[in-house]
């Protein structure tokens, strides 16, 4: 049942992932373990026993019945947070244990649990694996967000001298798109079943993500400036990961999903939808649809930036081997792609046991589907089925976005 053939089995993932994540910790100044560079979200102290909490709930407790590491950890590094505007959390650092007295707990768990961990279903490493790669990709952006005297600098990105390529509409025709899987198959989230397959008129989309320097003229035009810009004596920077740099106008924009749509509407033009994205990546002229893009081979650095590649953006033309059966450009990775759809449950829709809430809290009409991946999101994770989803002003995730005409 593993997801990518080259990797070995699944509690040899739960160790790769292991050292993604521990390496991003490592990466936190110890100055900064009670910061929190997102006010909607947890101190950074909270992931660092989060990740375990998960796997020993929802693998040690519930599937293995062995019981508490701590009652009170094994609850407070149980969930995340994800409040409506308004409603930010009110902590202190004094609410939370010491960063020794953490440690140790993400060490009990561990010593506990590895020699238990083949005991485990398959799907429920499947579980913990994904959502400590999921967690990665948040914990770096939660690094970004951090001032840069507060982390570890790792690789400054270079700056790009290109020009962001001009607009270029490619035409979808009508079709077929398959969303989701069955049940059966490769793991999958609740969210992503059940499969179904939606008739989708011809539409033209972007052949690239729509670029800094697209962006640029409609925040001269009085749009808004995106959360990871800045400006200075007339100038625009892009603050990335581990420097500054002159804004890079052939590179996506990150942006809200709300900003995005008041692009889209500046533009004439709208954001696909779900079934839309679907089509223009995974679809054939001739009706039949791959796994990927660029076909049925497995991803590598050829197809796109994604994978911990490079850490931050690329220009928008510089993975043309990754285009898909159309011609549209990086359809997956160098950023998330918004859709205009609001998440909800697919025909089917069942939460799974263990784990109610992982999509259906989130079924309220204020958190948007995107599709693709970003430059930090794992390769086992670019399947066509599986979906992100964020609220419609968070700007903090990696997320981009192209436009359609209907």
């Amino acid at each position: 049942m593993s997801v990518l053939p080259v990797r070995v089995s699944v509690t040899s993932e739960v160790s790769r992932a292991r050292r993604i994540t521990d390496g991003l910790f490592d990466r936190l100044l110890p100055e900064a373990v009670y910061d929190r560079p997102i006010p909607e979200r947890h101190r950074m102290l909270f992931y660092i026993g989060h990740l375990e909490a998960f796997d020993w709930n929802q693998v040690g407790r519930a599937i293995l019945g062995l019981g508490a590491v701590s009652e009170e950890l094994d609850r407070l590094f149980a969930f995340g947070i994800d409040p409506p505007a308004g409603q930010l959390p009110q902590d202190t650092p004094a609410d939370w244990p010491t960063p020794e007295t953490t440690r140790e707990y993400v060490a009990c768990v561990r010593r506990r649990l590895d020699p238990v961990m083949e005991d485990a279903p398959e799907e429920a490493l499947h579980m913990a694996v994904e959502h400590r790669l999921m967690h990665a990709e948040t914990l770096t952006y939660l690094l970004h967000n951090l001032p840069y005297a507060r982390r570890r600098i790792v690789d400054p990105p270079r700056p790009s001298p290109g020009a962001a390529p001009p607009p270029e509409p490619i035409k979808i025709p009508g079709g077929a798109a398959t969303l989701g899987q069955e049940r059966g198959g490769q793991f999958g989230w609740d969210n992503e079943f059940e499969r179904h397959s939606v008739y989708v008129p011809g539409f033209a989309i972007d052949r690239y993500k729509v670029t800094n320097g697209q962006y640029l003229e409609f925040v001269k035009a009085g749009g808004p400036a995106p959360h990871y810009w800045s400006q200075r004596n007339g100038k625009w920077f892009y603050r990335g990961l581990d420097a500054e740099i002159a804004l890079p106008a052939d590179w996506p924009v990150y942006c809200s999903h709300r900003e995005a749509q008041s692009y889209a509407s500046w533009a004439g033009r709208s954001l696909p939808t779900e079934a839309q994205f679907h089509r223009a990546a995974f679809g054939t002229a001739e009706g039949a649809e791959r796994r990927y893009p660029w076909g049925d081979e497995a991803p590598d650095a050829r197809h796109g930036n994604f994978d911990f590649q490079f850490r931050d953006l690329v220009p928008v033309t510089a993975t043309p081997a990754g285009d898909s059966a159309f011609g549209v450009s990086q359809l997956v990775g160098n950023g998330w792609e918004w859709t205009a759809d609001a998440f909800g449950p697919f025909p089917g829709f069942a939460p799974r046991p263990s784990y109610a809430g992982y999509s259906a809290d989130f079924f309220d009409g204020d958190h948007y589907v995107l599709k693709g991946g970003s430059c930090v999101t794992d390769a086992r994770l670019l399947r066509a089925s599986f979906r992100n989803w964020f609220r419609d002003q968070y700007p903090y995730a990696y997320t981009t976005f192209r436009t359609v005409e209907n």
